[in-house]
């Protein structure tokens, strides 16, 4: 061990004395030679254009026994109809998961899975997708697995009803992150709300959508002349080529698309508010209307974004985030992009109480441009750091192939990144201080700020005018596959709600009931039993007390409050679209609905009868001035034996359903103390109502906010 060592310090030593004498000689890095970029000029793929119009682009790369291929589509989601946005997202989908004409999508996952290979669909603004990988034995039945995707799809509708639950799941928790709520938010100011672009999916507009729509979609935009595909990996390219040109030469040309041509609708400068009650953070972006990568000022801008909000040495970021420490993050510039305009923004991210300072911060940055340009220094450190990160976006084939093919797309010309380096060395500080006057105007920016506006070191409208923003949720369609909402009630279906309320003991005795106290033993999925405890005050307040592993968490939502507090973990709203969900539960309580029995305002229309167990139950569709509910009663004793409904769960929509059993009539008041709940027809829940109080005294703190206070520190 000693000689080891001795022998390891001796060796150190050696190496250390042998280092160059001139290192030693050197009195600063910056007096280090470093030498030019070499030329950099990649490979670049090989292009055919077959008589159908189909551009095809192959990059041989023979490191890996791997073949890759991407075909991309023009017609993407800016596309869609303005009714049915979500489209392209389940088209995109279901392409692949509905499987062929000849094949399901779980029979394809099969096949392909023992090959380690895949076949991948997707979509996005501009277009749609679909490739392929495998390895270079396996593409002959990987190939034909990708043709036969490419233009014989089924779309078969279980497939399509997953992806729209999967559509409503994103959409039930798009507020959940402030970034989310920013950027979507942000991106609605830049290009109208309307904008093709700034549209997002709706529960309404994705339910909208049909397996016809999907054929249609398909139909109207998957032709040879639509396609650019590109392959790369260990092939040889003549050989790729005739097996390409064998397998689509003789595909029929399809109709030109017409031209597209989009108006941007940039909001009014000025003050925008998301109010976010449940941080301590604010996100804020500053945004204007970008530009597009064609402008011959796109090489200008590139430096001065650099320089002025791209990395940890720009000016926003030393002055913001390190001279002043009122940013975590910050940064921005001239957006652009290649098919649309980009957006001009800056965003920070910072705590609530220094939002106003942050804003101020940034607006002074953005006119000190004028007084004190972007210099020589800092525009050769920006260029240095775009060309020495330049190889990066081109370090392997299949990014030269995926640039070539943006290219191609777009229209640009094939040598554009050829000259992209050599146009950066070009710009000079003139050029970059003539983009900055030229785009950058802190009067013109419209900015969002999504946070919790109690908290702000002054109020956002100490800076100017200030509009709020709506970022609530808008309900699912209220209709389910059975029946629509009635419209008006009908004779049998008011004598079947005053049967109903007879049955549960009189509207003299319902309408007396202005609070109720309910002891539950709630099992899901045949867990164990959970206590809940819930207090209703009639019409629209109710708190719910439950145990969880974590302690005793309560839920209450009001006309004016919606929050869950936990001891020791502190006080947090409810976002809005689950407190009105709560209330819905609320109005589709029993006892509310039938001290309502005779109330005009609600809607009770029968609609025959159906068989429940050895009933002919009758069944009820309520609605008016509460969502849609339908009941199904026994006609001889007046109980409600089911009941069904729309709700909204944690995962989106869903259809509700629920038996009723076990009627037991205490106090005059007739109700179900078991319920066994479903949803989308499974099983989920079983309640059983152990103790129900009326006319508890309730005290009215039992419903308002407490104080909030910082979570303790575990």
């Amino acid at each position: 061990m000693k000689r080891t060592i001795l022998l390891t310090i001796v060796l150190a030593a050696t190496a250390f004395t042998a280092l160059p004498q001139a290192s030693a000689q050197a009195t600063g890095w910056k007096q280090i030679p470093i030498p030019p970029l070499p030329a950099f000029k990649p490979q670049q793929p090989k292009r055919i254009e077959l008589s159908n119009g189909m551009v095809i682009f192959l990059q041989e790369d023979h490191e890996l026994p791997l073949i890759d291929g991407t075909a991309r589509i023009r017609g993407g989601s800016r596309n869609e109809p303005a009714g049915k946005v979500g489209l392209v997202d389940v088209f995109s989908e279901v392409w692949r998961t509905g499987g062929t004409k000849t094949q399901t999508g779980d029979q394809l996952d099969d096949f392909l899975e023992v090959r380690a290979a895949k076949v991948e669909t997707g979509g996005s603004s501009d277009s749609t997708t679909i490739s392929w990988s495998c390895l270079k034995g396996d593409l002959d039945d990987v190939f034909k697995v990708f043709a036969d995707v490419l233009q014989n799809p089924e779309f078969r509708p279980d497939k399509i009803d997953i992806a729209q639950k999967e559509e409503a799941d994103g959409i039930s928790r798009r507020n959940d992150q402030v970034g989310e709520i920013a950027q979507r938010e942000s991106v609605k100011l830049a290009y109208g709300a309307d904008n093709p672009y700034a549209r997002v999916p709706e529960y309404a507009t994705v339910s909208a959508v049909t397996r016809q729509d999907l054929l249609d979609w398909h139909g109207k935009y998957i032709h040879p002349n639509n396609i650019i595909l590109g392959v790369s990996g260990d092939f040889d390219s003549a050989a790729m080529e005739a097996k390409l040109r064998a397998a689509f030469e003789a595909w029929p040309k399809g109709p030109a698309l017409p031209k597209y041509d989009l108006q941007y609708a940039p909001a009014k400068p000025g003050y925008y508010l998301v109010p976010k009650d449940d941080v301590n953070q604010s996100s804020i972006h500053m945004v204007a209307l970008g530009t597009t990568r064609d402008n011959p000022d796109y090489y200008a801008i590139s430096v001065f974004n650099e320089a002025f909000g791209g990395g940890f040495s720009s000016r926003l970021f030393n002055d913001i985030r390190t001279k002043r420490g009122l940013a975590y993050s910050v940064g921005g510039g001239i957006g652009t992009n290649f098919g649309h305009p980009g957006i001009l923004q800056v965003a920070m991210g910072t705590k609530s109480q220094s939002t106003i300072e942050a804003i101020q911060a940034a607006g002074e940055d953005i006119e000190n441009l004028a007084k004190q340009p972007i210099n020589d220094e800092e525009i050769q450190h920006a260029k240095d750091g775009i060309l020495n990160a330049f190889i990066f976006r081109l370090d392997s084939p299949d990014k030269i192939l995926g640039e070539r093919m943006t290219y191609e797309y777009y229209g640009y010309p094939p040598d554009w990144l050829d000259k992209y380096q050599a146009e950066i060395k070009k710009v000079t500080a003139a050029d970059v201080n003539r983009v900055a006057a030229k785009y950058l105007h802190k009067d013109q920016f419209a900015v969002l700020v999504v946070g919790n506006s109690k908290e702000f070191d002054k109020p956002l409208s100490s800076l100017g005018s200030v509009k709020e923003i709506d970022i609530t949720i808008p309900s699912p369609p209220t209709t389910t596959d059975d029946n629509a909402k009635p419209a008006a009630s009908n004779p049998e279906g008011k004598a079947l709600a005053a049967k109903v309320a007879a049955a549960m003991g009189g509207l003299p005795k319902l309408q007396s009931i202005k609070t109720m106290h309910l002891s539950i033993a709630e099992s899901d999925a045949g867990a164990p039993p959970s206590p809940i405890e819930v207090t209703v005050a009639f019409p629209d307040s109710m708190h719910i007390d439950v145990q969880t592993p974590q302690g005793a968490l309560a839920i209450v939502a009001t006309p004016t409050e919606g929050f869950m507090s936990m001891a020791g973990m502190g006080t947090r709203s409810m976002p809005p679209a689950q407190k009105t969900e709560m209330l819905s539960q609320l109005h589709h309580d029993l006892v509310y609905i039938a001290q309502h029995a005779d109330d005009p305002a609600f809607t009770f229309t029968a609609a025959g009868t159906e068989k429940i167990g050895d009933v002919d139950a009758a069944i009820l569709d309520i609605g008016g001035a509460i969502p849609w509910v339908r009941w199904y009663i026994d006609p001889k004793t007046g109980y409600i034996l089911r009941e069904k409904y729309k709700a909204m769960g944690q995962s989106g929509p869903f259809d509700g359903e629920s038996d009723l059993k076990d009627w037991r009539t205490e106090d005059g008041l007739a109700m179900p103390r078991q319920h066994a709940n479903k949803q989308n027809g499974k099983e989920t829940s079983t309640a059983e109502f152990k103790k129900i109080d009326i006319n508890p005294a309730v005290d009215p703190k039992l419903f308002a906010k407490p104080a909030e206070k910082a979570p303790d520190k575990q």
